[in-house]
């Protein structure tokens, strides 16, 4: 079968091939009417573009880029699926990078993913989304870019984020209702501005019930399974041990249960654990998960959407929401 041309899309909708190059990289100037007919023959003809002959007609390589450092694989496959939705709309590639936020050659690895690739825009998720050095590079070469859950300069660049303060008060206010005071929380990794903001929630709640804030109930964590089991083992060998554990992730909250396993303490009836994202994970470990439901999809959607806007858009911060999710891993507290 012959390959479908923009010659072919040109002489099916009646309109120059000019026209139809307009209506594909998406630019004004093109009346309704003749862009529904042309997207309407590009749909009849099944045609499908060129990245290489769409970057030669104009200043775009159509291809965006993921910039991700995360522990947790499920948080990056949402992610990257969201992006990617909205850049199979757009007719865009996604190109996903992962990077070592503690290299030494992080600014010149970026830089060189920039020119070799001539991306239009790069999509920063934590904790590079608040790196200063990259940010300051990406702004010096005039590459636009949009940032995931930026705990500063919030005002810098259109980002999408969950209020994860309140959600994680939310998640603490769960566990005070359940009958807890003892309530420890194991916190995210240090450079990632989602683990304060997760942790004033957390210390709001307990304000808020008139409970006092226990620092030995708060252990250090890194967003991954090995350092929630690590915090746990020290939680539970308190004298006074907390009756509930709220994580700061799902992998940290799945540490904790194996912690717990490991003892012998039943879950929920000894001891009540709770996450944060909804994860694939949560569904899958024993008891299930209560979480907070990140929606990182559509964080991931969110941030493609408004990087692919165009250039001449405002910045734009686009908040999405969370919801308690509640099974089996939380419940009120056993009589003594």
């Amino acid at each position: 079968m012959l390959r479908v041309t923009i010659k072919d899309v040109s002489r099916e909708a009646g309109v120059s091939i000019k026209t139809v190059s307009r209506v594909l990289n998406n630019e004004r100037y093109v009346g309704a009417e003749t862009r529904a007919r042309v997207q309407a023959a590009v749909a009849q003809l099944k045609f499908r573009p060129s990245l290489a002959a769409r970057s030669l007609a104009g200043k775009r390589s159509f291809q965006i880029a993921l910039i991700c450092d995360n522990p947790s694989p499920y948080y990056v496959y949402e992610m990257q699926s969201g992006i990617r939705d909205r850049c199979v709309e757009e007719g865009v590639r996604m190109i996903a990078q992962p990077y070592d936020r503690d290299s030494a050659t992080l600014i010149e690895d970026i830089e060189n993913l920039v020119d070799a690739t001539s991306v239009d825009g790069l999509i920063l998720t934590p904790p590079v989304t608040d790196y200063a050095a990259v940010l300051e590079l990406l702004e010096r070469r005039g590459v636009r870019f949009v940032r995931v859950s930026p705990g500063g300069d919030v005002a810098l660049t259109s980002s999408t984020f969950i209020d994860n303060e309140a959600a994680a008060r939310l998640m603490t206010e769960h566990l005070i209702a359940l009958g807890h005071r003892r309530i420890g929380i194991v916190r995210g990794h240090p450079d990632y501005a989602t683990s304060a903001q997760r942790f004033a929630g957390y210390a709001a709640a307990l304000e808020g019930a008139g409970i006092a804030r226990d620092d030995t109930l708060v252990r250090a964590g890194r967003y991954d399974f090995a350092s929630g089991s690590a915090a746990a083992e020290a939680l539970l060998d308190l004298a006074a041990p907390p009756s509930a554990i709220f994580a700061s992730s799902d992998d940290m909250a799945a540490g904790v249960l194996a912690a717990a396993h490991r003892r012998g303490i039943k879950v929920p009836e000894q001891l009540s654990v709770a996450g944060f994202d909804d994860t694939a994970l949560a569904s899958v470990v024993w008891p299930p998960l209560t979480t907070i439901r990140q929606p990182t999809r559509a964080m991931g959607y969110a941030a493609a959407d408004l990087l692919l806007a165009g250039g001449d858009s405002p910045a734009e911060r686009r908040e999405v929401g969370y919801e308690l999710v509640v099974r089996g891993s939380t419940g009120v507290v056993s009589p003594p």
